[in-house]
């Protein structure tokens, strides 16, 4: 198998209901405290169990020091990880820059927020309203930050900051771009929660991800971004990697509009291609954090197509959801900084909530923190609505 082109992850931001910033994140997991509980905001009613980031859009505001204008919770909880990522690089007149981030309800938190008050016979501000358009989250971010290149926006359900990610690896590997930020946000909203709520897939408790007596998902907010960088960049910049993003790939099996397919075709499809890009066998593959929503049909179309890549020679895995929550367009980036953490420094993250395999597969997540491995590549799944399924693998710098 001939590996991808060298693609390098030098900078990592992320915001989430466990911490704001990747040590914050880091600390969270390695501790094993989920962040998800019952919140009370401005715009959600008292007593959610969501995982919500744990600051007010005041609270963001200050913390930004944004001029006067009009911001979406979207878009601080995007600037936040964001800048984190970017860690103020300037341009350079010799690199292609650009930015793709993700986003499924966009300024939805706003326009929550507005509607309730046109009906209520309240003043409202017209304004506001250019705050709901997924594209118009991106521009402020980009704004922010200094972009002004290559600027684009993905909404394909919880499949969305992956594919972000993986065009952004595609515009490199193309030489379009020499360096791009990539990754996603989303905020909570009632729209999303009663959505769920309708497909019945919602846990009013604590979600169990591949545990056999799972219910439903919990839902999330947050926001996660990566600077990827091609060789001529990082002799520029002068970034050190972390790791490399060697594997992606995008399989959508189109069997239902809200359902995984039974027999995990479009995730077998998306995990198969991502090691072939990769240039892995499956034996290679030292951990996965999959996708591992909580739902009934979600983990167990998962594990299908674990197995069907696998075999019986089936990595460690764990589903991370139970300490965010599911953040939708954010999951992937979020997820993906967790497995960049978790090949960087050798750990296998815990699966909380669980205690009983899934009668199907007998299938049993990593459940305790394992520190001290030895860890080559990392595959990460991310699969949304209408079966669009992506996976991705992220590989030690010397590997």
């Amino acid at each position: 198998m001939v590996p991808a082109a060298k693609i390098s992850i030098t900078g990592l931001g992320i915001v989430s209901a466990i911490g704001c910033g990747v040590e914050e994140n880091r600390r969270a997991l390695v501790e094993g405290q989920s962040g998800i509980g019952t919140t009370y905001s401005e715009t959600l009613p008292e007593g959610l169990l969501v995982g919500a980031v744990k600051q007010s859009d005041q609270e963001l505001l200050q913390r930004l020091r944004l001029p006067n204008g009009y911001y979406s919770r979207t878009s601080l909880l995007g600037m936040v990880a964001a800048r984190e990522a970017w860690d103020g690089q300037s341009s350079h007149p010799s690199l292609r820059t650009g930015f793709i981030g993700a986003t499924s309800v966009g300024g939805m938190d706003q326009t929550e927020q507005f509607y309730k008050q046109y009906l209520q016979g309240r003043k409202v501000d017209f304004k506001s309203l250019i705050t709901h358009d997924s594209g118009y989250t991106m521009e402020v971010i980009a704004q922010d930050l200094g972009l002004t290149g290559y600027v684009n926006t993905i909404s394909t359900a919880c499949s969305s900051s992956a594919n972000a990610i993986m065009l952004g690896a595609r515009l490199l590997q193309q030489g379009r771009l020499d360096r791009v930020l990539v990754g996603g946000v989303d905020p909570l909203s009632m729209f999303t929660i009663q959505g769920f709520r309708s497909l019945m897939i919602y846990d009013e408790a604590w979600c169990k991800p591949f545990d056999d007596a799972r219910v439903g998902l919990n839902l999330g907010e947050g926001a996660a971004f990566m600077v990827l960088e091609n060789e001529k960049s990082i002799e520029i910049t002068g970034r050190l990697p972390i790791c490399r993003l060697t594997g992606w790939a995008n399989a959508a099996d189109a069997y239902h509009q809200t359902a995984s397919s039974p027999d995990g075709k479009g995730a077998t499809l998306a995990i198969g291609q991502a090691l072939q890009k990769a240039g892995l066998f499956p034996e290679e593959v030292s951990y996965i954090n999959v996708h591992g929503t909580g739902t009934k049909n979600n983990d167990l179309s998962e594990s299908i197509a674990m197995q069907n890549i696998f075999g019986d020679k089936l990595p460690p895995f764990s589903s991370t959801k139970a300490y965010t929550g599911h953040t939708l367009a954010a999951a992937a980036a979020i997820e993906g900084v967790y497995s960049v953490l978790a090949l960087r420094d050798g750990m296998l993250l815990p699966n909380l909530n669980f205690s009983t395999p899934l009668a199907e597969t007998g299938l049993s997540p990593i459940v305790e923190l394992q520190t001290g491995q030895d860890l080559t590549s990392v595959l990460s799944n991310s699969f949304g609505f209408g079966g669009n399924n992506s996976s991705l693998v992220f590989s030690s710098n010397g590997y």
